[in-house]
C-alpha cells in the first residue's frame, strides 16, 4: 500500500526519551517480546541494490545541439558536461562526461551509431550509441591548443578540428589519433596580412568538391583551402566579424552571418566583394547610406528546395532599438520574412532536411530550436510555421518546482481518470504532423504497476505525471491560484503578503490516491482541500475558513479564535476558567494598537468560480495575522477521506478542520498539546523548560464530552472541568512562571524569526546557497540563530491519521491522529466520529488529546503502523465516488462507506498486543508495541548527520523503512526488527532542492530534483536493477543509408557533379606522417565491447552483442587478409631473390665461391 499524506519536513531538534520508553530503549536492540518472534521477515540485503534509472526533464543549461538525419536522433549537450539523447517519445538517454566541462559542440557520425563531443576543456570524445547505455570509446586531449569548431563530413572517418590559434588539425575517428596533416593559419590567410585572423569559427567542405575546405576566421576572413595542393584557392575578406557560414548545395555560393546584423552572400569564384549584402532587420535607409547596425546574427542556415525558393534561417540580428523584444528566429523564404518570437534566448538551432547528402536539394521540413529553457520544433511545410506539440516531458520547470511526491502501485483507474480530465486542457494550433524525431526503439515493459509523480510549483500550479515503466508524461495540471484575487500590479499587492514573490507557491502536498482527495499547503500559510470530479460545476461562494493560530498564549487580551465568514458560528459555552482562551469569531482587521490583526495573506475570490472537470475546491483555509505578526508557514499536513478531516501544523501549533461540516475542531499551540493549559486534569509541563516529562506525563486524560454548540472550538477552550480549586491554583502558578519566562525570551527573537522565515521562504529558483532553512524546513544547525529558534519554537513536523490504540488501557483500535514535533515528541489525539450518513453532516467530531506521549531523538519525520503479521496498516479511506451526481443509491452506499476500517489482514483479530507503531525521526527509528507502548526495537540511524527523508515502503511483498541522510547515504531497514539492509553513499546534500524533493515510494523507487529542470529517478531494488537493461530503450536501429543523388547523364559525361576525395591518401600516416605527440594525448574509453558485455542482457542485447562480434570478426578477417597478402608479397620477393641468386651462381665452379 501507499503512504498518502505525510510530509518530509526538515525541522530538527533533539530530545530526550520519555518515561515509557527510556528503559526499553537504553540498549540498541532490546529483547523482542514473544509476539514479534512470529513475524517472518523476508527482506534480506541481497534484495537491495542502488542504481540510477532515468532522468526526465529539460537538460539544464544547454549549450550544444546535433541531429542524425538518418537515425532521427537528437543530442543536446550542457554546460555541466551532460549529454541527453532523444529518439521517439519514450526513448531518452542521459550520459555524463566525467570532467563536467561544458559541451561546446556535438557531431553525429551519421547512421554509424556514434557521436563526437567537443568540450570546453579541449577534449574530444567518441560515444558509442550502439549500446543501451552509451559509453565513451576514445578520448583525445589537446594540450597546446583550444578547440573552437569541429566538422565531420558525411560518410568520412576524418574529423576537422579548428582551434583558437586559427589552425586546423585532422583526427582519424576510428583510431582517435591525429593526422600529420595540419592547416596552419598563416598559410590560409593572405601573406601580406599583418594581423592574426582570430579563432576558427567555421569549417565545411564544398558540397560539390570534397577536396575544397571552406575555413571561416572570426575576424571576417574566409579561405577556400585546396586539400590536395595544400594552399588557399581564394580568400574572402569582410570588415565585420563572422559568426557562421553556410553553403548553397550546388557549391557555387555560400552565405556568412556577421556581428553587425548583416548577411553576405559570396560567389565562390569572386572573392573581391560579396554578391549580395542583406540586413534582415535593418531599417530601409535612402540616399545609399549604410543601414543602422543591428545585433549580431549568431547563426545562419541556407537550405534549398526543388520546387521553390531557398530558405535562409537565422537567429539574432534584431535592431538595437527593439528593447525588451523577445529573442527571435527569422525564416526568409523568397520574398516573405517570418519573425518567430521565442520565450527564452536561443542557444542553437538546426534545420531538419530530407537528405543527409550536402550536395542534393536539402528539402527542409522543420527547424529544431534549442532555447535556454525549452525545445521548440517548427513546421516549415505549413503556412504560418506552427510548432509541433512536444511529446517529451520537458515542461517540469515551466514554473520552478517547490515540492514533489511519488506514488508507485496506485489504483489502476487513476491514470485514465487524470488523463481524461487533462486531455481537455491541451492547447490548440499545433502542427498536424507527427513528431519528426522518431528514432530508436522502446524497451520491454517489465513493470506493470501504475506510478504517479506530483510536482508542486512556485506559481501555485500542481502537475500530475504518469511515471509508469520509466517513462514520464504529463496527465493533468491544476492551478491553485485560481481561487484567489490577483493584484493587477505590484503596487496594488496587499501589504499582508509574507513573501515578496510567488505568494501561491506550493509547500506540501497530501494526496489519498484511493479517495482522490487532494490537499495542498502554500507558502502564504494557506491550505486548500480538493475533491476530484468528472463533472464541470460553478461554485457561487468558495467555502472558506480563517484560523488564528497563536504561539504566545496571552490569556484574555489575544483570544484564540477562528474566523468563519461564510458560515454562522455557534456561540461559545460558559467558561469558568479565566486562563482558558475564549473562542469566538472576530472580524476586525486591526487590533486596538493599530497592528494588523485577523487578516489572511491572500484574498479569496468572492465571485462565482467555474470549475472544470478534475480537481475542484472543497474548502480554503487560511491562517491570519495576529497582532501585527504574520502567520507562520505550514510545516506539516495530512488529510483523511474516511474521517472527513484535514490537519496542519506550524511552529505555533496545530489546527484540525472538518472539511465536511466546514468547521475548525482543534486549534492549539504546540505547548497546549502537552496539556499544560487544558481543562483535562494533568500535571502541566513545558517542553522548552525540561526534557524529562513529569511523572504524570503519560497519565490518561479524563475525557470531557463536548456539547453540540462547542463543535467549532478546540476542546481545551470550552466546557467546564472536574478540577478542584487547589489543582487550579497550582496549575495557574506554574503556567504563570513558564509564560513570563518564555514570553520575555521569545519577544527578544520574534522579529528575527519573522524576518528569517520571510527571507528564507522564497521558493523561486530554490536558492541552493541557503544553508539554514528553505521554504518548508527549519533545519537544526549549530548556528546561533537556529539555536535560539530551536529553543523558542516547537513545530509540528509529522501528522498521521490511523485506526489504532490511543492509550495503554485500550482493548480495540479507534480513529486517532498521531502528531510528531521537531523536539522528537509524538502525541496522540483521539477522534470521536459520529456515525455516517446524515448524522455525519450534523453531529460534531469530538477531538481530545489522549495523554499518550512518546519520545525519540531528533525531529519526527514519518509514522506508520503494522499489524501482527508485519503488514502495513494503511489509513482508512473512503473509495472515490462522483461527488456531483447525488443519487439515492449512492447516498445509501455513502452511509455504508463513510467509516471503513483499515484494510489489514489482522484488523479482525482480537489480540491485546496487535499493532506496532513505526516512528522515524532525524536521528533514530523505533518500533513500539501497541497498546502496551513498549519500545520493541530501536535503531540509531545516524549520529553525526540527520535524516532528510524517511518513508515506510512496500518491496517484494514485504515492507521496509527507507532513509536518505544529509551526508548522502541511502539506507534501508527491515520491519519490524529494524535490521540494516542497505547503506550506500549516493550523493551529498549539495543544496536544499534535493532535500526538499527527495522521496521514496513502493517497489524500490525513489526520485529527487537533480537540477531546477530535471527529475532523477533511482531504484534501490535488486530486481529493478537487473531488469533495467531490458526496460531501457535502444537509440541505434539498423537503417539503410539513403541513396546518393543521381549525377545525371551530362554531368557524368562531362565530369560535373560532386568530386570525391581519397582522404586516406592525404591524411594517412604514409602520406602526412605522424602528428606531434605533445599536441594531443589519446585516452582509451571504457565503452568498448567490454562495456556491452558487462551491461547487456536480454534478446536485444544479445543481437547487439552478436552484431558487434560480427563487426569484430570482420575486422579480424580483414586484418588476417592483409597479413596473408603481406606474407604472399614477402614470399614472392623471397622467391625472386632466390631465382636471381640461382642465375648468378649457376655457371660458377665450386672453387670460385
Amino acid at each position: 500500500m501507499r503512504k498518502f499524506n505525510i510530509r518530509k519536513v526538515l525541522d530538527g531538534l533533539t530530545a530526550g526519551s520519555s518515561s515509557s520508553s527510556s528503559a526499553a530503549s537504553s540498549s540498541q536492540q532490546p529483547p523482542p517480546a514473544t509476539r514479534e518472534n512470529d513475524i517472518q521477515e523476508t527482506l534480506q540485503s541481497e534484495h537491495f541494490q542502488l542504481c540510477k534509472t532515468v532522468r526526465h526533464g529539460f537538460p539544464y543549461q544547454p549549450s550544444a545541439l546535433a541531429f542524425d538525419p538518418v537515425q532521427k536522433i537528437l543530442a543536446i549537450g550542457t554546460q555541466t558536461g551532460a549529454l541527453r539523447l532523444f529518439g521517439r517519445p519514450g526513448v531518452e538517454c542521459y550520459c555524463q562526461h566525467d570532467s563536467g566541462a561544458a559541451v561546446i559542440q556535438l557531431q553525429f557520425l551519421i547512421n554509424e551509431g556514434a557521436l563526437v563531443s567537443a568540450l570546453a576543456d579541449d577534449t574530444l570524445h567518441l560515444w558509442n550509441l550502439r549500446q543501451k547505455r552509451p559509453a565513451i570509446l576514445h578520448s583525445l586531449k589537446f594540450n597546446r591548443e583550444r578547440i573552437t569548431f569541429c566538422h565531420m563530413p558525411f560518410q568520412s572517418k576524418w574529423l576537422y578540428v579548428g582551434t583558437e590559434r586559427g589552425n586546423i588539425h585532422i583526427v582519424n575517428v576510428e583510431s582517435f589519433s591525429l593526422s600529420g596533416y595540419v592547416i596552419m593559419w598563416n598559410k590560409a590567410i593572405e601573406l601580406s596580412s599583418k594581423s592574426h585572423p582570430g579563432p576558427v569559427v567555421h569549417i565545411s567542405d564544398n558540397p560539390m568538391d570534397e577536396g575544397k575546405l571552406l575555413i571561416g576566421f572570426e575576424s571576417g576572413t574566409v579561405a577556400l583551402w585546396d586539400l590536395k595542393c595544400k594552399k588557399a584557392d581564394y580568400r574572402y575578406t569582410h570588415d565585420e566579424a563572422i559568426h557562421s557560414v553556410a553553403w548553397h548545395h550546388e557549391g557555387k555560393q555560400f552565405i556568412c552571418s556577421h556581428s553587425d546584423g548583416t548577411l553576405t552572400i559570396w560567389n565562390v569564384r569572386n572573392p573581391t566583394k560579396p554578391l549580395q549584402t542583406i540586413t534582415p532587420h535593418g531599417k530601409q535607409v535612402k540616399d545609399g547610406k549604410k543601414p543602422e547596425p543591428c545585433k549580431p546574427i549568431l547563426k545562419v542556415e541556407y537550405k534549398t528546395t526543388r520546387a521553390g525558393e531557398p530558405f535562409i534561417i537565422l537567429s539574432g540580428g534584431l535592431s538595437y532599438d527593439t528593447v525588451g523584444r523577445r529573442p527571435c528566429l527569422t525564416v526568409m523564404h523568397g520574398k516573405s520574412t517570418a519573425v518567430l518570437e521565442m520565450d527564452y534566448s536561443i542557444v542553437d538551432f538546426l534545420t531538419l532536411c530530407e537528405t543527409p547528402y550536402p550536395n542534393d536539394f536539402q528539402e527542409p521540413y522543420a527547424v529544431v530550436v534549442l532555447l535556454e529553457k525549452d525545445l521548440v520544433l517548427i513546421d516549415l511545410a505549413q503556412n504560418g510555421y506552427p510548432i509541433f506539440e512536444n511529446p517529451y516531458p520537458l515542461s517540469i520547470h515551466e514554473s520552478p518546482v517547490t515540492c514533489c511526491e511519488y506514488f508507485a502501485d496506485c489504483p489502476v483507474d487513476l491514470i485514465p481518470a487524470l488523463y481524461s480530465v487533462g486531455a481537455r486542457q491541451k492547447r490548440q494550433g499545433y502542427s498536424k504532423k507527427e513528431w519528426p524525431i522518431n528514432g530508436g526503439n522502446w524497451g520491454l515493459v517489465t513493470q506493470s504497476y501504475p506510478e504517479i509523480i506530483i510536482t508542486g510549483h512556485a506559481d501555485g500550479s500542481i502537475k500530475f505525471w504518469d511515471a509508469s515503466a520509466i517513462t514520464l508524461q504529463v496527465l493533468y495540471k491544476l492551478k491553485t491560484a485560481k481561487v484567489f484575487e490577483k493584484s493587477k500590479n505590484k503596487d496594488d499587492r496587499p501589504s499582508t503578503d509574507i513573501v515578496d514573490e510567488d505568494p501561491y507557491a506550493i509547500q506540501i502536498i497530501s494526496w489519498c490516491p484511493e479517495s482522490r482527495m487532494l490537499c495542498i499547503a502554500g507558502v502564504s500559510a494557506h491550505v486548500i482541500v480538493y475533491r476530484f470530479s468528472k463533472q464541470e460545476i460553478t461554485t457561487d461562494v468558495i467555502p472558506m475558513l480563517e484560523v488564528r493560530l497563536l504561539y504566545e498564549i496571552n490569556y484574555i487580551e489575544s483570544p484564540d479564535s477562528e474566523q468563519v465568514p461564510p458560515l454562522p458560528t455557534p456561540g461559545t459555552g460558559s467558561n469558568p476558567q479565566s486562563i482558558a482562551p475564549q473562542s469566538h469569531p472576530s472580524t476586525s482587521s486591526s487590533s486596538s494598537d493599530g497592528l494588523r490583526d485577523n487578516v489572511p495573506c491572500l484574498k479569496v475570490k468572492n465571485s462565482p468560480l467555474k470549475q472544470s472537470p478534475g480537481y475542484q475546491v472543497e474548502l480554503v483555509i487560511q491562517l491570519v495575522w495576529v497582532s501585527g505578526e504574520p502567520p507562520q508557514q505550514i510545516t506539516s499536513l495530512a488529510i483523511n477521506s474516511a474521517y472527513g478531516l484535514v490537519v496542519f501544523g506550524n511552529c505555533n501549533g496545530i489546527a484540525m478542520v472538518d472539511y465536511i461540516q466546514k468547521t475548525t475542531l482543534l486549534n492549539l499551540g504546540t505547548v497546549e498539546l502537552y496539556g499544560s493549559n487544558d481543562p483535562y486534569r494533568r500535571e502541566p509541563r513545558s517542553p522548552r523548560k525540561s526534557r524529562q516529562p513529569s511523572g504524570a506525563g503519560l497519565c490518561d486524560i479524563n475525557e470531557g464530552t463536548a456539547v453540540q454548540e462547542d463543535r467549532c472550538k478546540s476542546p481545551t477552550s470550552g466546557s467546564g472541568s472536574p478540577n478542584n480549586s487547589d489543582d487550579d491554583q497550582k496549575m495557574n502558578n506554574f503556567i504563570e512562571k513558564v509564560k513570563t519566562k518564555s514570553r520575555k525570551f521569545s519577544k527578544m527573537v520574534a522579529n528575527d524569526i519573522a524576518k528569517m522565515s520571510r527571507k528564507l521562504s522564497l521558493p523561486t529558483e530554490l536558492k541552493p546557497e541557503l544553508d539554514v532553512r528553505d521554504n518548508s524546513f527549519s533545519r537544526s544547525r549549530s548556528s546561533s540563530v537556529t539555536s535560539i529558534d530551536k529553543e523558542s519554537r516547537e513545530a509540528i513536523s509529522a501528522l498521521h491519521f490511523c485506526e489504532t490504540f490511543t492509550r495503554k488501557a485500550d482493548t480495540a483500535p479507534s480513529p486517532c491522529l498521531w502528531v510528531g514535533t521537531t523536539l522528537g515528541t509524538v502525541l496522540v489525539i483521539a477522534l470521536n466520529l459520529p456515525p455516517g450518513g446524515e448524522q455525519r453532516l450534523l453531529q460534531p467530531v469530538i477531538v481530545s488529546p489522549s495523554g499518550t506521549i512518546l519520545r525519540l531523538k531528533g525531529a519526527i519525520l514519518r509514522m506508520a503502523f503494522l499489524d501482527t503479521t508485519g503488514s502495513l496498516v494503511p489509513p482508512a479511506y473512503e473509495p472515490w465516488r462522483e461527488p456531483n451526481v447525488p443519487e439515492d443509491k449512492d447516498e445509501k452506499d455513502k452511509v455504508k462507506k463513510r467509516r471503513p476500517v483499515s484494510v489489514s489482514p489482522s484488523s479482525s483479530q482480537e489480540i491485546s498486543e496487535n499493532q506496532y507503531a513505526v516512528i522515524c525521526s532525524e536521528k533514530q527509528a523505533k518500533v513500539i508495541s501497541l497498546p502496551s507502548q513498549n519500545c520493541t526495537y530501536k535503531q540509531n540511524i545516524t549520529e553525526t548527520s540527520f535524516v532528510l527523508r524517511g518513508d515506510i515502503v512496500a518491496l517484494s511483498n514485504s515492507i521496509c523503512l527507507a532513509c536518505f541522510c544529509a551526508n548522502g547515504h541511502i539506507m534501508t531497514f527491515s520491519l519490524p526488527s529494524l535490521r540494516p539492509l542497505l547503506d550506500v553513499y549516493y550523493l551529498p546534500l549539495t543544496n536544499m532542492r534535493i532535500a526538499r524533493t527527495f522521496c521514496f515510494t513502493n517497489n524500490g523507487q525513489a526520485l529527487y530534483l537533480v537540477s531546477p529542470t530535471e527529475i532523477q529517478r533511482i531504484t534501490y531494488s535488486q530486481e529493478t536493477c537487473e531488469n533495467l537493461q531490458e526496460m531501457l530503450g535502444e537509440l541505434f536501429t539498423p537503417v539503410e543509408t539513403p541513396e546518393a543523388p543521381n549525377k545525371g547523364f551530362f554531368k557524368g559525361l562531362f565530369g560535373g557533379g560532386a568530386q570525391s576525395l581519397d582522404r586516406e591518401e592525404l591524411f594517412g600516416e604514409s602520406a602526412a606522417g605522424k602528428a606531434s605527440r605533445s599536441l594531443a594525448q589519446h585516452i582509451p574509453g571504457p565503452g568498448g565491447i567490454e562495456g556491452v558485455k558487462g551491461a547487456a542482457s536480454g534478446i536485444v542485447c544479445e543481437l547487439a552483442r552478436a552484431r558487434i562480434a560480427l563487426d569484430e570478426r570482420g575486422q579480424k578477417l580483414g586484418e588476417l587478409e592483409e597479413r596473408t597478402a603481406a606474407m604472399m608479397a614477402s614470399a614472392d620477393s623471397f622467391s625472386k631473390h632466390a631465382h636471381d641468386m640461382m642465375l648468378k651462381c649457376k655457371d660458377k665452379k665450386w672453387y670460385q665461391f
